[in-house]
């Protein structure tokens, strides 16, 4: 019985809250063990590496981020204990004066007391040439102000091309009262927090306040910057030149060109002969030979006597030790380090050559002769001179499209009858008052005699264009005329339409210039920087840093002595591969809060980028993310801005001054940064609006007038899409009679104060103006701004 009712037990059902288990996935792959079976042991590389980073041990990753950390020391310790050693080149400091009260004979004796070198700030270039190859820059305060215009304007240009090391020096404070002394620090302090937030102010009144300076700047932290420790570069100390003779055998000079050689302490990395050498101002030259003379400045026990300082224009180099100074350096030989090899060292090309005959010879198919044909057939008409055939037709282009490009910035026209009606009118109105005044104005129209004499009248006329101009793309941006006299399709035959500008293609090779048939291009900017730079950084090979040597540089044009004579400071840099050959530059500005007159694009600009100086022709546009970047007519002050220039390649990273030379040969900077790329590649589209007057409105639907002044201008651009003020789109659906009325559809109800806008785009290049000749600046006043700017009529 008891088995009988255990057989007729029911089983246990599972409640609606019993568990469920996910269920095993079998069958569908491969186990661990039968994958270490199949590999027999092979491990990928990948795997592997992975494997042993995953499993480096908590111990092991301290020991290994110490060890990092102390290779790092090590390097910096050794850098800066080389710094003004037996092993490494003397210790370079410029003294500047940055205040025209300061007493010139004070800022000898400074330069005395530190055995470096002085300027007197008169010459903007010698001045930033010095600043790139100086260790240490002491800087000489005004016990009262501190600093002047002039000085604001050196320390904005210094501090955008790279600050090394540097000091604070005060003239003065002891000849103050003991009351006043105190005052004066404190102004001086709080003044020159503003630039130097943890510079000290050293006092440089006594031989013991000397001592304290040099100890300071001996073991004061080197400010390492990157484009010159990247390239060797030194301070010419010594020059002499050999004119070249003439083939003809008479032996006098033939070309103006000579063997220019030079002398020098190596700095940044090893100097290598077979690599070009860049000299600021000059151009880009080769080496022939590199010797090693002796050491003009050796470590030695015995204080030599100074020597006093040779006065040589506005700039002095004074070293306090030279080669007179030892006995026997004169008659030491001079060996030879290396020679250039010719198969190796680098051209001086800088452009490509460029072949017009270069182009595909082979004869055309049927496809393409029927192509021809048929483009033949649908060309488009134009007017030619009588007697001209269809083949001279073909190669006529309207000289009207070929300067469009450069005149359509200048799109508002302005008349000058109206300005002499009204000055006529102040003329007449300006006797009346005089006559019933009856007063003597004598000495006041003598006085504004006087100020219109000083006055450059073009350069007036030229800045108020430019001043309107910029007003008027303020207020309307990037909106043009159209013409009525020209059709629209022809006067913008080069623009089209793009249906998002972010999103839609462009091709970067399409229709490219001529001008971009003598540049080089690179197939990964970005690779090719990191193992030029990698390459220089592992150089072991020439002459060493520290070492003193002559260089020998072949074909120097005759005027780089002649500077050298006239004493200004001679810089010389070896140039890394590819850095002699022109291509586009791209660099990253702001514009300098200083400067607030209108700069247009392709305006000719002075570059301060590295240690090159040129002229160019900038194009301006906005700095985004995308594939393409917009175009702007002028250097906004909102924002930062890439300009584009013809250039010779530059590896970042390099700081850039960009300035503007007055009529009178100053140079006022415009604005700071840095260099962003080299890519020929960069799409910058320029881009037009066309404005139109909603005539109709029913709805969604309005006729729009304005916009086109005849049938086929419309029917040509009516595949663009259109857009209003108010944020509404729409497109062109058919044209209404023969004058330029066309209907349109929104997506929206329109208003009657909405203006319709068309957006068309052309891709812009820079123009090729490029002189590596610079004229000299002159001393900088500070420009007076007109009184009154903003209230000039736009009419």
């Amino acid at each position: 019985m008891a088995a009988g009712r255990e057989q007729q037990q029911q089983a246990h059902r599972p409640g609606i809250y019993k568990q469920k288990n996910k269920q095993h996935k079998h069958g569908k792959h491969r186990t661990k063990g039968e994958i270490e079976r199949e590999n027999k042991g092979r491990v990928a590389v990948v795997a592997l590496s992975k494997k042993q980073r995953r499993e480096l041990r908590k111990m092991d990753r301290r020991h290994k981020a110490n060890q990092l950390r102390r290779n790092k020391k090590d390097m910096v310790l050794t850098e800066k204990r080389r710094l003004g050693s037996r092993d490494g080149p003397p210790h370079l400091v410029a003294v500047i004066s940055l205040h025209a009260g300061v007493d010139l004979i004070y800022v000898e004796g400074c330069s005395l007391m530190l055995n470096g070198l002085s300027l007197f700030s008169a010459d903007l270039h010698s001045l930033l040439d010095v600043a790139k190859v100086a260790d240490t820059l002491v800087f000489v305060l005004e016990s009262t102000e501190g600093w002047d215009s002039y000085g604001e304007y050196c320390l904005s240009c210094l501090f955008a091309q790279g600050l090394p090391s540097h000091a604070l020096v005060c003239q003065g404070i002891a000849d103050l009262s003991v009351k006043k002394r105190t005052e004066s620090r404190r102004a001086l302090s709080r003044l020159a927090e503003a630039r130097f937030p943890e510079a000290r102010l050293f006092p440089l009144d006594s031989e013991h306040d000397a001592v304290l300076l040099l100890r300071h700047l001996g073991a004061q932290k080197q400010r390492r910057l990157a484009f010159r420790s990247r390239r060797s570069h030194m301070l010419i100390q010594n020059a002499s030149y050999t004119p070249n003779n003439s083939q003809d055998g008479t032996g006098g000079p033939a070309t103006g060109l000579g063997t220019l050689h030079v002398s020098g302490y190596v700095r940044g990395c090893p100097l290598q002969v077979n690599r070009l050498v860049h000299i600021a101002g000059h151009g880009d030259f080769q080496l022939s030979q590199i010797d090693a003379p002796a050491d003009p400045l050796p470590i030695i026990t015995a204080a030599p006597r100074p020597r006093k300082p040779a006065k040589c224009g506005d700039v002095e180099m004074m070293v306090s030790r030279s080669v007179d100074d030892y006995t026997g350096s004169e008659s030491a030989e001079v060996r030879v380090l290396m020679k250039a090899d010719p198969s190796q060292r680098e051209s001086l090309q800088a452009e490509a050559e460029v072949d017009p005959m270069e182009g595909e010879q082979t004869w055309p198919t049927e496809s393409e002769l029927q192509e021809a044909e048929e483009a033949r057939k649908n060309r488009k008409v134009v007017k030619v001179p009588k007697g001209t055939s269809d083949y001279q037709a073909t190669w006529i282009v309207d000289d009207a499209e070929e300067n469009g490009d450069d005149d359509e910035e200048e799109d508002d026209v302005y008349s000058s009858d109206d300005e002499d009606d009204d000055a006529e009118e102040l003329m007449e109105d300006g006797e009346n008052e005089s006559q019933e005044e009856e007063i003597s104005l004598t000495d006041c129209v003598a006085a504004e005699q006087k100020y219109d004499e000083a006055m450059d009248q073009a350069e007036e006329e030229h800045g108020l264009k430019h001043y309107r101009e910029a007003r008027s793309h303020e207020m309307f941006p990037d909106e043009v005329d159209t013409p009525i006299d020209v059709p629209a399709r022809t006067r913008f035959q080069r623009y089209r339409g793009l249906k998002s500008f972010r999103s839609s293609p462009w091709d970067p090779m399409e229709n490219l210039p001529l001008n971009y048939s003598r540049i080089f291009q690179f197939q990964n900017f970005e690779r090719t920087r990191r193992r030029i730079l990698a390459e220089a950084a592992a150089e072991e090979q020439g002459a060493m840093v520290g070492w003193y040597v002559t260089l020998h540089i072949e074909d120097v044009p005759s005027s780089v002595m002649e500077s050298f004579q006239a004493g200004k400071p001679l810089l010389l840099v070896s140039l890394l591969p590819h850095e002699q050959k022109m291509s586009v530059m791209h660099v990253l500005v702001r514009r300098h809060p200083s400067f607030t007159e209108p700069v247009a694009s392709k305006e000719e600009l002075i570059f301060q980028c590295g240690f090159r100086r040129f002229r160019a022709s900038a194009l301006f546009s906005q700095h985004t993310s995308g594939d393409k970047h917009k175009m702007e007519r002028f250097l906004r002050v909102d924002a930062p801005m890439v300009v584009s220039v013809y250039a010779p390649i530059t590896f970042p990273t390099a700081g850039v001054l960009l300035f503007k030379q007055r009529a009178n040969g100053m140079q006022d900077l415009v604005a700071t940064g840095s260099l962003l790329s080299c890519d020929p590649r960069r799409v910058v589209l320029k881009r037009i609006v066309l404005s139109g007057h909603p005539f109709k409105i029913n709805r969604r639907s309005a006729v729009v007038r304005y916009m086109f002044f005849n049938r086929d201008d419309i029917l040509w651009f009516k595949p663009v899409e259109l857009r209003t003020k108010w944020g509404r789109r729409g497109h062109i659906k058919d044209a209404l009679g023969t004058h330029g009325h066309m209907k349109c559809v929104f997506d929206s109800q329109l208003r009657s104060q909405d203006t319709v806008l068309m957006n068309l785009y052309k891709r812009a290049y820079p123009r090729w103006t490029y002189d590596p000749y610079v004229p000299p600046a002159l001393p900088w006043v500070k420009k007076e701004e007109p009184e009154n700017l903003h209230d000039i009529d736009m009419e």
